[in-house]
């Protein structure tokens, strides 16, 4: 599990290289990455795979909602640079190699569910953004005159 969280962190921190961010947001970005996969191992145990790509996404956007605030920087910069680990291309790559091997049951499996784990992907960050959103609000909520 310890070769996976460094790996994990090397690839959001490279991905982040790779897309021109901040050379000093990398080190938040490889974070987010390694927390993101650290929970996804995690729930990836106990519950389906859909539900974890989900759990660790939501988790890695609120992540990058505090870093972006901590950091003043845009949220984009550390929430595409966690997500890195989570992202089915292996999947992806699986699904069309078995159509162009014509076996075609095989690559709607593996195409569906790259799918599923793309959406969860999705809605996870969707979901971090709305709870970032209601906390500020909450947070800088006026104070009624008595």
């Amino acid at each position: 599990m310890i070769l996976q969280l460094i790996t994990s962190f090397i690839a959001a921190s490279t991905f982040c290289i790779l897309f021109n961010a901040p050379v000093r947001a990398l080190l938040q970005c490889g974070f987010a990455g390694m927390i993101g996969w650290m929970l996804y191992l995690l729930l990836d145990y106990s519950s389906d795979t859909v539900v974890a790509t989900f759990g660790a996404t939501v988790v890695v956007g609120l992540i990058s909602q505090f870093f972006a605030r901590s950091f003043k920087m845009p949220v984009i910069i550390f929430s595409v640079g966690g997500i890195i680990p989570l992202v089915p291309g292996g999947l992806a790559y699986d699904a069309m190699r078995k159509f162009v091997e014509n076996d075609n049951n095989q690559g709607i499996q593996f195409g569906v569910q790259a799918l599923l784990l793309s959406g969860a992907i999705a809605a996870g960050l969707v979901l971090s953004e709305v709870l970032g959103q209601v906390f500020m609000r909450l947070r800088h909520k006026p104070k009624k005159a008595a």
